[in-house]
């Protein structure tokens, strides 16, 4: 197991270049199972879910190869393997096993889903709209059961706007027969991504990126050639960290339009920001201010950034209220915060910092994958050296972390723990 260590204090100049969605590439990779001939997507970041992804195509029989950030996939051998154990259990984005699977053979077994601890996210929604296409849904010791004689079109309401539904039902209905309409869906960017790929491969889809998708099922769907888009939320965590510490930073391969929210909250605070078609210049040139976030469904200020912007607002004038309305116990990342002289205290599902202060370096544990990039931006702007446990979280989203922040003029390097360590880490 290793560590991450941060010198902090060290400002940034420069570019950096922005990965390909990770949030899109758990959903594409597990699309391909709908396809009869090959897919090759483009630009995937090298990530451990894709990795983990990519093993488990290769478990139902697909052929996978990985050139650079390209990966070919060819579906056409893959059986209706039962998954219930192993790798699937790992991350949270292979229950896009269950529409891809059950699109394509009417049947699928899988696991519940691990990844990240963000408090209950249960996949109630994704259930309701695989019944309501037709399947039979029930839970054997611990695996979600799949099975559907045929899957007929349907008129499916989410209660909650959820990605994760929204895209699972969508790989389930591409290939059933008549119309389905999703309402209340979720308009994420990522939901686009997908809906380009699966209409790449012969579907028929209108209207992803709104509340109402509607989709026209068809026989059979062949391979095709997908790039995709860049990272959201890795574009937004190193926009935050040139705000915190940064003198001028080009963020290179980013849509401005995917971080709005985020980009209104440090014009706000007094950072300046030029953009244009994918570049993002960021300049901190004064002391900058405390503001209020609620964090929002899309377009609204994204729950994976509320950690990172918390480290940033440690640095601000006055008392700033972090509210997260879409995981409430998204807030481990505060006594660890704590650790390192944050002024924070949690309140319900809000987290009122006051600032601004100086953060101390400190031993602390990324508890989920936003956490770590929270703590990696309060490392860099501590005092001395910061050592972060709990990589295999960062790794799960956070391509060349170590090697971005140093082009930046960061100092950061990963080290193997000692036997003490691990049992320590392993026993807090």
């Amino acid at each position: 197991m290793e560590k991450l260590l941060i010198e902090g204090g060290h400002s940034l100049r420069g570019q950096v270049r922005i990965s390909g969605a990770k949030n899109s590439a758990v959903a594409l990779l597990p699309a391909a199972i709908l396809a009869e001939t090959p897919v090759t997507i483009e630009g995937l970041p090298h990530i451990s879910d894709v990795d983990t992804l990519s093993h488990l195509l290769e478990e139902i029989g697909g052929k996978v190869v990985k050139d650079g950030r390209d990966v070919y996939i060819d579906p056409s051998t893959m059986i209706s393997m039962p998954l219930p154990n192993g790798k699937v259990k790992k991350l949270r984005a292979s229950y896009y096993f269950m529409g891809a699977m059950l699109g394509r053979f009417k049947k699928a077994v899988i696991g519940l889903p691990g990844g990240c601890h963000l408090g209950p996210r249960p996949i109630d929604q994704h259930i309701k709209g695989f019944e309501a296409l037709g399947a039979q849904v029930t839970n054997e010791q611990g695996a979600i059961y799949l099975r559907a004689d045929e899957l007929k079109g349907a008129r499916i309401y989410l209660d909650v706007v959820s990605v994760g539904a929204t895209i699972n039902i969508m790989l389930a209905a591409v290939k059933a027969k008549g119309k389905t309409v999703i309402e209340n869906a979720a308009k994420e960017p990522e939901i686009i991504d997908v809906a380009t790929l699966l209409t790449s491969m012969g579907a028929k889809i209108k209207g992803a990126g709104t509340d109402v998708i509607r989709i026209e099922g068809v026989e059979t769907l062949s391979g095709c050639q997908h790039t995709i888009i860049p990272d959201r939320i890795e574009a937004g965590t190193y926009t935050i960290l040139a705000a915190a510490m940064g003198e001028e930073v080009l963020i290179d391969n980013v849509i401005p339009q995917h971080l709005e929210s985020l980009l209104a909250k440090l014009r706000e605070m007094g950072i300046t920001i030029e953009s244009n078609d994918d570049q993002l210049l960021i300049r901190r040139d004064k002391p900058i201010q405390a503001v209020d976030v609620k964090t929002l469904v899309f377009p609204g200020f994204p729950t994976d950034l509320q950690q990172p912007f918390t480290s940033l607002l440690t640095q601000a004038r006055g008392t700033g209220v972090v509210t997260d309305t879409i995981y409430g116990a998204r807030f481990k990342h505060v006594d660890e915060l704590r650790r390192m002289n944050a002024d924070i205290k949690v309140e319900g599902s809000s987290a009122i910092v006051t600032g601004p202060v100086q953060l101390e370096g400190a031993r602390v544990k990324a508890t989920d994958l936003r956490a770590g990039a929270a703590l990696v931006i309060a490392g860099s702007l501590a005092r001395g050296v910061t050592e972060i446990t709990g990589l295999e979280h960062i790794d799960r989203g956070y391509e060349d972390l170590v090697e971005k922040l140093n082009a930046l003029g960061g100092h950061a390097w990963r080290e193997e723990m000692t036997e003490a360590e691990i049992e320590q880490f392993q026993n807090s």
